[in-house]
């Protein structure tokens, strides 16, 4: 047993009471060459947060000490909500008078306040783990003895003091990167220091690059990195086929957006005869490229995944891997994980499943508008073209439809929410925004992906192997009692929310209102009262899929998690199974790469939103005082959110609302006009005007027109 399990096995023993670091020494009889080692065992397990230090020095388990553990997830008004490390356990709103200090995706400890009956759970930082944001990125406001950096990100709440000294030659409007040197306190703003001038605001470029240096991540890869690339080999070492299914005699191909080159998945399907089918879904290895421990390694853990700028990608890997030796070109020889997994399609059932390393070559690389032309538009052209393989498709496509009827016969949750693409020119100014359709070809690749991270999931489980699990807890039930009173508005009643609801009702719910005036509304309050997916080493299966096992295993170019489970998956394939040491050394390490993927996933998202946001606003810069038609997708007490039919958001100020006073109903989640009683509520279509547009605060005004 290591050092750090018998530390939480004592701990967790009902008779222990809280003790000093000096008194575990004493327990342990843990001598002065050992005591460097046992404190270093400390401070690990209390910057996983799995133990606690309070004020009087004295360690134990947060749950003994009504502490919860997690990340904070900041909201610009102030507050915040504690997304606790275990999944299991809600979300905890922290009102601003208790932070504490604390910021936007700080990892702190949480304790929690009496409950009120009626009311969400609430709590008070009380001992920050680790500090997120080290950096901060925005706009430079100068006075005359000192400065203020305004961030970029909303959610970080506080402004940046920059004392005169530390001002380093920043001029007024310009955006900086400035490094934190004093944390907040509940009287005093964090202090710092500028290290970085980006540029003026409106200069042409800026406005991205402050996306990025918001992440916080390295322009280039390291030294180390690039030498451990120069070792890689572009030509497959003919010793390495001896360990592999050799499946270049197979037919695949990739099916991927039109400007993508980091192609990490193939499908092949084979019709076995009786109604019986084979489907294939090939992986690139990347682990056999990036080897754990290598600066590579390092590196794709430190970035966790890539991120899609709207003008640009930030890849986890080099491209030398990502597009590549590990890029599933045509006609090229390439290592690869294959999942195989034979359906029945009379009534729909898994036959068996294999998952082995394998070496392939893709025949085609098809694109999605290809596939949906095909198959949707039945295009004579492409046909033809694609001639060998057309029957493969249409029975793949079959497929597709089968899985994914018993998805949701099953209770699988189906948002399907527009995404918008922006499209710059040379200089990166918007010139248009087109809406991203998921059509069938996106669907038959999603299927297929989620059919095959189904398998490894649950084999990885059954073999009771430790593993990096993609996990969605339940919505809390306060969160569900609030939506469902709000869906009575429009006539609507959850079944179950008083008890454990089932996905399968929260489906049902999305059919009912499938094309109607309020699906868009319902379908977004939905989202907003659901759970973020995290990844996990605790399995507690994802509710909105509906799904007991999932996992990540089909990105591992650039997803870091996928590419941890394929090694270990390679161990167990060519161990049979892993040694104690392999198996603690992966319990130890398991959680902190779950919960840094998770965060890495997190910054991602916020700046591959940030930036098409960022666009948007750009995009409707020369066009204040058209009108257009929008629907109502968020009201508040200070106004109404518009979103337009090409995606873009912008604010309707309720002192623009000229023809009453109106009041914010909580209830209903609506205006109410105090003379005429006109209400404006979610889902009503309205026309408006474009008022004011301001990209550097990222924020676009609306009148109504018709006042």
């Amino acid at each position: 047993m290591s050092a750090r399990e018998r530390l939480l096995d004592f701990m967790k023993n009902k008779a222990y009471r809280p003790m000093t670091r000096a008194e575990l020494f004493s327990h342990f009889n843990i001598s002065k060459d050992e005591q460097r080692v046992m404190k270093r065992v400390l401070r690990s397990l209390e910057k996983e947060g799995l133990i606690y230090q309070n004020n009087k020095g004295c360690f134990g388990l947060p749950e003994k000490m009504d502490l919860i553990a997690g990340r904070l997830q900041g909201n610009q008004k102030g507050f915040a909500f504690l997304i606790p490390d275990d999944p299991a356990k809600e979300d905890v709103f922290i009102g601003s008078s208790n932070m504490n200090g604390a910021m936007h995706n700080d990892k702190v400890f949480v304790r929690v306040l009496p409950h009120v009956k009626g009311k969400r759970q609430e709590g008070e930082v009380v001992h920050i783990i680790e500090h997120a944001n080290t950096r901060i990125v925005g706009n430079f406001e100068r006075s005359k003895y000192f400065g203020f950096v305004v961030p970029d990100n909303k959610r970080i709440f506080y402004d940046l003091f920059i004392p005169r000294e530390e001002i380093n030659g920043a001029k007024q409007a310009q955006k900086v990167v400035a490094e934190v040197t004093r944390w907040p306190d509940k009287k005093r703003n964090p202090e710092g220091k500028i290290v970085e001038i980006l540029g003026f605001k409106e200069e042409a470029g800026v406005d991205i690059e402050a996306i990025i240096r918001q992440l916080d991540l390295p322009q280039g890869f390291p030294e180390g990195v690039i030498q451990e690339l120069a070792d890689i080999s572009e030509v497959i070492d003919t010793a390495e086929l001896e360990n592999r299914h050799d499946l270049r005699g197979l037919s695949m191909f990739t099916i991927d957006g039109a400007d993508a080159k980091d192609l990490d998945d193939a499908v092949s399907l084979e019709d076995l005869g009786r109604g019986r089918f084979r489907l294939g879904v090939h992986i690139a290895d990347v682990s056999h490229y990036v080897r754990e421990g290598s600066d590579l390694d390092k590196e794709a853990l430190n970035r966790g995944t890539s991120i899609y700028l709207v003008d640009r990608v930030i890849p986890m890997l080099p491209p030398k891997l990502s597009n590549g030796i590990c890029s599933l070109n045509p006609g090229e020889d390439r290592l690869t994980m294959s999942v195989f997994i034979t359906y029945q399609l009379e009534p729909l059932k898994i036959i068996n499943s294999e998952i082995l390393p394998s070496i392939i070559r893709t025949n085609y690389r098809l694109t999605y508008r290809e596939v949906n032309d095909i198959l949707l538009n039945d295009d004579q052209e492409l046909i033809a073209k694609y001639d060998n393989i057309i029957g493969q498709l249409r029975m793949m496509n079959e497929l597709r439809s089968k899985i994914k009827r018993e998805r949701f016969s099953s209770g699988s949750v189906n948002f399907d929410f527009p995404e918008a693409r922006v499209i710059l020119d040379e200089q990166g100014k918007p010139t248009a925004i087109e809406k991203r359709s998921h059509g069938t070809a996106e669907q038959l690749i999603e299927e297929f992906m989620i059919a095959a991270n189904r398998v490894v999931a649950e084999e990885m489980s059954w073999r009771e192997i430790p593993f990096i699990y993609r996990v969605h807890d339940r919505p809390d039930n306060d969160r569900l009692l609030e939506f469902n009173e709000f869906i009575h508005n429009f006539g609507y009643h959850l079944k179950g929310v008083d008890n454990e609801i089932h996905p399968r009702a929260l489906q049902d719910l999305l059919e009912s209102v499938r094309d109607k005036p309020e699906e868009r509304v319902i379908n977004t309050m939905l989202l907003r009262s659901m759970k973020q997916a995290v990844y996990s080493p605790y399995n507690i299966g994802h509710f909105g899929l509906s799904i007991e096992y999932y996992s990540h295993f089909t990105s591992p170019i650039r997803r870091y998690p996928d590419l941890m489970i394929h090694r270990i998956i390679k161990e167990v394939i060519s161990k049979g199974q892993l040694s104690k040491k392999r198996i603690k050394s992966l319990e130890e390490r398991l959680n902190t790469v779950a919960e840094h993927s998770s965060l890495q996933e997190r910054r991602a998202m916020e700046a591959e939103r940030d930036s098409v946001e960022l666009k948007k606003i750009e995009f409707m810069k020369d066009k204040i005082g058209r009108e257009y038609e929008g629907i109502i997708n968020g009201v508040t007490n200070f106004g109404l959110f518009v979103e337009l039919d090409n995606t873009v958001e912008g604010l309707v100020h309720v002192e623009n609302l000229k023809d009453d006073y109106y009041h914010y109903n909580d209830k209903q989640h609506c205006l109410i006009g105090e003379s005429t009683r006109k209400v404006y509520r979610f889902g009503d279509r309205v026309t408006v005007k474009v008022d004011k547009v301001n990209p550097d605060e990222r924020e676009l005004d609306f009148v109504l027109a018709e006042d």
